[in-house]
């Protein structure tokens, strides 16, 4: 499904002539074919939607570091190229998760886990990549794990 969409989405920004989005999900795209050939090293046919969620929020965390840089250097109408590229790309990915919802999680995973040390922190963070792919930060995620356990 996503996969159909990220096309269906091209299709529609060829024909509308729009080309900073036709550009966006080219770079999607090309992200998914380099995931799909990595799968396939690893006997997969192709790459999982999680893998797919996890590359455009890896995506999405570069622009937004860019749009930064571009400020911090006097460059706002190349923030403005990069803060569209980001609404593009976040129409692929799902309801992201309020703090409150993240927090509900992280205590969820733990106890499923039976996390109690930092040791554990790699178990909590897979259960929470394998149900929540695409809908939460796991960078701000990691530190709310580490609060809680430490």
């Amino acid at each position: 499904m996503l996969r159909e969409d990220i096309q269906n989405a091209l299709k529609e920004a060829m024909k509308n002539k729009n080309t900073l989005e036709t550009n966006a999900v080219r770079m999607i795209i090309a992200g998914q074919k380099e995931k799909d050939v990595d799968a396939r090293g690893k006997g997969k046919p192709q790459a999982e939607d999680a893998e797919l969620l996890s590359m455009m929020q890896t995506m999405i965390k570069q622009r937004r570091e860019s749009i930064d840089m571009f400020i911090k250097g006097g460059r706002p109408e190349l923030a403005e190229k990069e803060e569209a590229e980001i609404k593009i790309i976040e129409r692929f990915l799902p309801k992201q998760l309020s703090d409150d919802e993240v927090q509900t999680a992280v205590k969820a995973a733990i106890a499923e886990t039976g996390a109690s040390s930092m040791k554990d922190m790699g178990k909590v963070m897979s259960s929470l990549r394998a149900k929540y792919a695409g809908q939460m930060d796991f960078g701000a995620v990691s530190g709310i794990i580490k609060s809680l356990l430490s």
